[in-house]
């Protein structure tokens, strides 16, 4: 439910500010009406090809079985991981810029190609974040069932209302929280997200990887516990339910899971070092 909420939170903020600029930008343009006409068009296409995009990957899904399906469950939770990562790199990128970016692209289409200039630009711009929000989503809510399930829809749900309530917020006061802030925490949790979908997918292929015949030590690496700290902190719930969900805390690692997490963060950690220096992302 967690990482639903925060995912579809994240990603909505997102699309909202992008739909609120070009709006902003269309209603002072000399036919502001028809181009908000256009621009609504886009991002009713783009939730459609979004949703498109979500139906083929449940088709794939429910199509395939047994191994097939955890190769394919595995990958997709491995391709989440690298576009969390992905998304922060971008915005450390193009956050400053961000509103004149989008306001110089709607300027070039509208001179080329009038409102359907505009409406591809939103249309790419909300199926951009839709794709993510769907990749991300099945790749952190593929194992679930049942009740499980329907809790993580639940806190799709409330990630899609807490994102129209922050829009709110972060336009109509900066005294609590700024959108530098916003990025920065929010940057943050994606990171660690990120690498508890890469947990996820790695322990996928350990399991396919325990039922080939192997070397006993790939067995040891793959299949044996270093410890259990259950006792201190369960990973099934709780804080380490929390921390299991949110940034791939195992109460019995493997070696394979302490070596992925562990060049995980050292990868991430030496991509931050070098935009340490960089300011972060302001959109006033």
């Amino acid at each position: 439910m967690n990482q639903s909420m925060f995912i579809v939170w994240r990603e909505s903020v997102e699309a909202l500010l992008v739909i609120g600029i070009l709006q902003a930008w269309a209603s002072q343009q000399s036919q502001g009406s028809r181009l908000v006409n256009y621009l609504w068009a886009g991002v009713v296409l783009g939730l459609m090809l979004s949703g498109l995009l979500a139906v083929l990957i449940l088709f794939a899904g429910e199509a395939m079985s047994g191994s097939a399906n955890e190769w394919f469950q595995a990958v997709l939770a491995l391709v989440a991981s690298l576009l969390m990562v992905q998304m922060v790199g971008w915005m450390h990128r193009h956050g400053r810029t961000l509103k004149h970016d989008l306001r110089r692209h709607a300027d070039s289409h509208l001179a080329r190609r009038g409102g359907w200039g505009l409406l591809l630009l939103a249309m790419l711009a909300v199926s951009r974040e839709g794709s993510e929000t769907v990749v991300f989503l099945y790749g952190a809510g593929a194992r679930l069932s049942g009740p499980q399930l329907g809790l993580f829809a639940i806190g799709g749900v409330l990630g899609l209302v807490l994102s129209g309530l922050t829009i709110a917020l972060l336009h109509g006061s900066r005294r609590f929280i700024s959108w530098q802030r916003f990025f920065a925490i929010s940057e943050a949790v994606l990171l660690m997200l990120g690498a508890a979908l890469l947990v996820s997918g790695a322990e996928r292929i350990s399991g396919q990887l325990l039922a080939l015949e192997l070397p006993e030590v790939m067995y040891n690496l793959v299949g044996d516990a270093l410890w259990d700290s259950s006792a201190l902190l369960s990973d099934s719930h709780g804080l380490g339910g929390f921390l299991s969900g949110f940034a791939g805390y195992r109460a019995t690692p493997s070696a394979m899971t302490l070596l992925v997490l562990a060049g995980y963060w050292l990868a991430v950690g030496g991509w931050l070092r070098q935009r340490a220096t960089e300011k972060a992302p302001c959109l006033s």
